[in-house]
Formats: structure tokens, sequence, C-alpha cells
């Protein structure tokens, strides 16, 4: 069976305003939060791993490439362009720093629907989409520098646009997913 070909990102670039400290170094069942998300990664057997965040952050001597925005100030959006303009592969799988319940099964699971599909797989609760753990084709490139051109960051929007052009499939989460994404924004949130 040939491998599949992806590469991964972890998003770690957030300004972590509520938390009152960089999210990547909180510890979560004593380990910090970029170890444990690097780990679920790696667990896929991405390509490439890159981190889009701060070149001083906590993961600075990981020995993993980090990426910076190519337009500062726009939010996952401006991490998530950055990304996909490093990649050589086809596709790649987008983590964010705090949803420290994510499972590399489950995200293997949206990268072959991905390759399957040959589109971009993001989850859905509701009428929201889960932007921050799903698998991105390149060919999304287009639509994310429509949107920062435009001036738009939003990655409901983002998604949207993608949807209605056909490149972004919906992954409608069922309720025991649901904790997968329960993210950490405050001390409050922590478990």
């Amino acid at each position: 069976m040939a491998k599949l070909a992806f590469d991964a990102v972890l998003l770690a670039g957030g300004k972590s305003t509520r938390m009152g400290t960089d999210k990547a170094g909180v510890l979560v069942q004593g380990k910090p939060l970029w170890r444990r998300q690097l780990a679920t990664l790696r667990a896929l057997g991405p390509d490439e791993v890159y981190i889009s965040g701060r070149d001083d952050g906590p993961y600075a001597e990981e020995g993993v490439e980090i990426l910076k925005d190519l337009y500062v100030e726009r939010g996952p959006l401006g991490g998530l362009e950055a990304a996909l303009f490093r990649t050589k592969k086809p596709y790649l799988v987008v983590l964010a720093i705090d949803l420290p319940g994510m499972r590399a099964d489950f995200l293997a699971r949206l990268v072959g629907l991905a390759i399957s599909h040959g589109q971009s797989v993001v989850p859905q609760d509701g009428e929201s989409f889960e932007p921050l753990a799903a698998v991105y084709s390149v060919s999304v490139c287009g639509v994310v520098m429509e949107c920062l051109q435009g001036g738009d960051y939003s990655l409901q929007n983002f998604i949207r646009r993608g949807v209605e052009l056909g490149l972004v499939l919906p992954y409608p989460l069922s309720s025991e997913e649901d904790p997968l994404f329960r993210n950490v924004n405050a001390p409050a949130d922590l478990f």
C-alpha cells in the first residue's frame, strides 16, 4: 500500500490573552500542550510536521521547522496560509494548540476521507465548522488568498466559501466526537 502524501502543522501562534500565558507551554496531564499536540500529529505519520508560531516559543528547540505568517495579525487563517504555501504535499493536517482532547485516529479518518474524495475535510458541529482540526487540500489556497486579500480573516467564512466552491467536504460530528473539540482558552478550561 502506498504511503499517503500529507504534511501536518501545529497552529501555536495565538496571543493566549485569556490564558494569561502562552498556551503552548500550559501543562495538561503533566505534559506541555505543544508536546501533546505534536505527538498527536506525529502519530499520523506525516511526511513533515511544522509549527506555525513564534520563533521563541517553548517548542523552539524541538527541531521542527517554525513557520512565520506571511502577513501578520491575520489569525489562524494567516497560519494556514503560511503552511499551505510551505507544504509540497497535496494535503495538510491542521491542529490547533488548544485542542488537547484531539486524537490521531480521528485525524487519520479525516485524512482518509480527504484523499478518497480529493477535497479538504472540515468537521462540522451544527451550523459551525471546526476548522482547527481538519485536513486541507492545497486546492483551497486560492480561497485563502481571496479571504486574506479581501480583509475577511474568519475561518467560518473561508470554510463556507470552500464548501460553495466544492473544495471542502463537511464532516458532521457525532455527539461522541464533540469532546475532541473541547478547547482550553482560560485556566478554568484545563483538565
